[in-house]
């Protein structure tokens, strides 16, 4: 039977339309404490937790935060979600609702579930520490190692942010007794093999990739293709804004063979399927432009999610990783049936949402070249100006040998070839050439 652990208590998904997202079906299950406010990822009232490996790659768990209203429940088979409603009572707050309320963090208060989960979030992040004054002095950190990016992605219209960051800043640390605190020792759930219809639509998390490519191989043609989803950052938006259905829907982003991360002597292997905040955080500054892009992207919410195959795989115009890996040389490694292949990102875009990638191949890698150290850059790009340098001297050459030297190749503004082959001598009259150019100032 196909579930969802919502606040310690299995709820069933048999039943649920495969196009619900998991915002509406947490409210038709009781939970109200999540809102609507954007549909499309911006606002943060719909915020949930869910229990997620940690982006450090180890096998402790992290209670990470995510639009709710973007991801479709069926992704959430298997997995623990926590609601607002899952972290206190009225008779027994917990230490971030009571922070809010104490501090006037809440007017109308329809945001206020959204700002409790994204701050419960970071409230559990392990590694937050008080910083006994030697940590960043900044209007965005305290000292109680809370980083207020955290709840970058929720939006207040009525109480204004000062009381929210005051709740935010006067928090403690988990007590010994804490359950949720506890549940990050032990790993996070698996990834459910799932599949589910409802007579209009499927949905499937396949077990293995061979078996995805299969999927995309056997349902790749006109409207018949399978959608691929991974954070559906992208796709939620489509189907909640738009109205878009999907005949068969294909989630990968737990799929073991799209999430691994090398770092060799060159390049860095990045897989596919890690979201974006496991990407900045297992990169840990290698690349430093990736680094200073990261944080501009969206917001902590949507790169909980948010994936890079997804963001080169939609092929977006406002997708925000492509220039800088464009900028970068990366190139992304195209997987199906029929095996591999690596295509450069510079040749990857053939148009408005459209690429090389055919509906049956999966962005499996992104390959980064890493940045070479000073003295192996001073001797590529020698190697490249004398390669250069040495093809036009051999073009020249020719041109010479021929009789004939043409502009569009050497760039000699105003010569043209002579009738007889042979260069004509420059004149030496300055007749049309300009008044002459003083070497001392005139006179005044």
């Amino acid at each position: 039977m196909a579930g969802i652990v919502v606040n310690g208590e299995v709820r069933d998904l048999a039943g649920v339309p495969l196009h619900t997202n998991a915002l509406d079906f947490l409210r038709g299950c009781g939970l109200t404490g999540a809102k609507e406010g954007c549909a499309e990822g911006e606002c943060g009232a719909c915020s949930v937790m869910v229990a997620r490996p940690s982006p450090d790659g180890t096998d402790a768990t992290e209670w990470t935060a995510i639009n709710s209203c973007l991801v479709p429940a069926a992704s959430l088979d298997g997995q623990e979600v926590v609601t607002s409603e899952g972290l206190g009572t009225p008779e027994a707050l917990h230490p971030v609702q009571q922070e809010m309320a104490v501090r006037g963090g809440s007017q109308c208060g329809y945001c206020t579930p959204g700002f409790i989960c994204s701050m419960a979030a970071e409230y559990y992040r392990s590694g937050r520490a008080a910083t006994n004054g030697s940590g960043p002095h900044d209007h965005y950190h305290g000292d109680n190692g809370f980083d207020l990016h955290a709840i970058s992605g929720n939006l207040c219209r009525c109480t204004g942010y000062r009381p929210i960051k005051d709740a935010a800043f006067a928090l403690g640390f988990p007590a010994t007794d804490d359950e949720l605190a506890g549940r990050r020792t032990s790993t996070a759930p698996a990834p459910s093999a799932t599949q589910l219809h409802d007579g209009e639509a499927a949905f499937v998390r396949p077990a293995t990739l061979a078996e995805a490519l299969q999927l995309l191989h056997d349902h790749s043609d006109g409207e018949g293709a399978a959608t691929v989803v991974a954070g559906s950052t992208d796709w939620g938006v489509e189907v909640n804004l738009r109205g878009r259905r999907a005949g068969l829907v294909v989630a990968v982003d737990r799929l073991p063979e799209l999430r691994g991360f090398v770092v060799g002597d060159d390049e860095i292997r990045i897989g596919a399927a890690l979201t974006l905040t496991e990407v900045e955080r297992r990169l840990d500054g290698r690349l430093p432009l990736m680094s200073a892009v990261m944080p501009q992207f969206a917001s902590p919410l949507i790169r909980n999610g948010a994936t890079l195959g997804g963001n080169l795989g939609t092929g977006s115009p406002i997708g925000d990783t492509p220039p800088v890996l464009l900028a970068l040389e990366a190139s992304v490694v195209l997987a199906s049936t029929e095996g591999e292949r690596t295509v450069p990102l510079a040749d990857y875009f053939t148009g408005y949402r459209e690429s090389v990638r055919r509906p049956d191949e999966l962005i499996s890698e992104v390959v980064v070249p890493l940045p070479v150290s000073g003295i192996t850059a001073f001797h590529k790009i020698a190697k490249r100006a004398f390669d250069d340098i040495s093809s036009v001297a051999v073009g020249y050459a020719s041109d010479v040998r021929d009789g004939v030297v043409r502009k569009a190749r050497i760039g000699l503004g105003g010569w043209r070839p002579h009738p007889s082959g042979h260069s004509p001598p420059r004149p030496r009259s300055r007749a049309g050439r300009g008044p002459r150019r003083r070497s001392t100032p005139p006179p005044r």
